[in-house]
């Protein structure tokens, strides 16, 4: 009995929609989830400013680190089985945090969570660009990309009531379940699939790993040792070095697990570099904002993420019509336009962010802020995917969401470092102190994100994927099971 491989009825396709959405709404929402949590975890387990970073940062690095590896298991030995795996390492490293006796333990299995959402993500957009329609996938992946965005701005406000009315450890064990239901659905109705010469490219993995292990780590202890401290300077230096041999390697090697080749495309490169910047601001500022409300402000975890909710439901609200406005004008337009509006919002935030500030005065920062997180979220799917060609779409959606997770555990990293310089936790006033610089640093790395969104190319060259591949090669046939028809990809 053959798997079976393309396209899908109405009826496969949905049942892979919801699948992978749930599985991505899962992996998003872990991002944040915890940020709300933070200080109750603080008070359960003890732990500095440090420590509270890792929790955040130890999981977005080892996600981001491992994404393109990630993608390429799954072109290799099979997506849905590698799908499988990663879903399954992180329910179980879901369970592990929420047992956690102490606050290196919760880092730890943050970290494995981290590694099982690298395996499981990338292939969420490759099982949907495999198995649904052409005609049907805009659609499918604008409720993706809605899904996420969601995920990702309610991760304080789930966080915050799970924290206030049962436990912080609820955060984790809210994936348990979710997972074990999950994982017979996928091996009952996913279809699965291969790509031609999905290489593992281990030298690509473990620079990348090791460059940005060292750039994160020295931000984290900038706090405690200062910038200039031996351990700061030699892995900020370090980092920066194994990530130009990372760079180097992906434009010489025969099969790097990122070619560079690719950003030689204005649309691939312009969605990914903006895509870093959003998410190093919007991490790096929301990190900060959940904290102030409750530090700054006296609001409980609840009562926290229900004042995000300007900001947070606002993908729900806005992004269909931003899909409409996407599919009507083009993506580049509509990306810019909510990059543009987030940074103003978190702008906003930094004008009026004071010890008491009453809640009115924080309403238009979140609602500008939310509908710019929505413009970004619903087009930027379709615009990685439509960047490259229909073979290196499972390493451009991994490749896209690292240069996300890159951003948000560098954004925690550098505003925190900001806010531990400027100031800390003692007060109301040091908190505000140290948050109001770091949102003029997020909102700015946000603009700067619109301004090299315009690189994408417009309406015309949408689904024109422009990078070429170093010198043409012939045609190679798709790895199926044992007995079945090969198909015809250009190689």
């Amino acid at each position: 009995m053959h798997e079976r491989h393309g396209t899908a009825d109405r009826g496969g396709t949905v049942w892979v929609l919801v699948i992978t959405s749930v599985a991505a709404f899962m992996a998003a929402l872990d991002n944040l989830v915890v940020t709300t949590a933070l200080p109750s975890i603080r008070e359960s387990l003890g732990g500095g400013l440090e420590e509270l970073e890792w929790t955040v940062n130890a999981y977005t690095l080892t996600f981001a680190v491992l994404l393109m590896l990630g993608a390429a298991l799954g072109d290799r030995y099979g997506r849905r089985r590698l799908f499988m795996a990663g879903l399954a390492v992180f329910t179980a490293a879901s369970a592990a945090a929420a047992l956690s006796p102490g606050i290196e333990e919760l880092i730890a299995f943050r970290a494995v969570q981290g590694v099982g959402a690298a395996i499981m993500m990338p292939l969420t957009l490759t099982l949907i660009g495999h198995t649904v329609p052409p005609e049907r996938r805009g659609a499918a992946l604008g409720v993706f990309g809605a899904v996420t965005g969601v995920a990702v701005a309610g991760g304080p406000l789930i966080g915050g009531a799970l924290t206030e009315h049962i436990s912080w450890q609820w955060i984790f064990w809210l994936n348990v379940p979710i997972g074990l239901v999950l994982l017979p659905l996928a091996r009952l109705r996913l279809t699965e699939s291969y790509a031609p010469k999905a290489p593992l490219d281990i030298r690509g993995t473990v620079l990348v790993s090791a460059g940005l292990f060292g750039i994160v780590y020295a931000l984290v202890n900038t706090a405690s040792h200062g910038w200039t401290s031996p351990l700061v300077l030699t892995g900020l230096i370090a980092g920066t070095a194994l990530l130009g041999l990372f760079v180097r390697h992906g434009l010489r090697a025969e099969n790097p697990m990122l070619p560079m080749r690719l950003f030689r495309g204005r649309a691939f490169l312009g969605i990914n570099a903006a895509s870093l910047l959003m998410f190093f601001g919007m991490f790096g500022s929301i990190f900060l904002l959940s904290q102030f409300l409750q530090n700054g402000l006296g609001h409980s975890p609840t009562e926290a993420g229900l004042r995000m909710l300007p900001w947070t439901a606002m993908p729900i609200l806005v992004a269909p019509l931003a899909g409409h406005l996407s599919d009507r004008f083009g993506g580049r337009p509509v990306v810019v336009t909510g990059l543009a509006l987030q940074a103003v919002g978190l702008a906003l935030f930094a004008l009026i962010i004071e010890p008491g500030v009453g809640y009115p005065v924080q309403l238009p920062a979140l609602i500008i802020g939310g509908v710019g997180m929505a413009m970004y979220f619903a087009p930027a799917a379709s615009l990685v995917l439509s960047s490259v060609r229909p073979a290196e779409q499972g390493i451009a959606s991994g490749a896209n969401n690292a240069l996300r997770e890159v951003g948000g555990a560098l954004g925690v990293s550098v505003l925190a470092a900001v806010f531990a310089a400027q100031g800390g936790y003692g007060s109301p006033r040091l908190f505000v102190d140290g948050t109001m610089p770091a949102l003029w640093i997020g909102a700015g790395a946000v603009a700067l994100g619109a301004l090299v969104a315009l690189l994408i190319p417009g309406r015309r060259g949408v689904g024109r994927p422009t990078p070429e591949p170093a010198a043409p090669g012939p045609v190679e046939p798709e790895r199926g099971r044992p007995g079945q028809e090969p198909r015809a990809v250009a190689a």
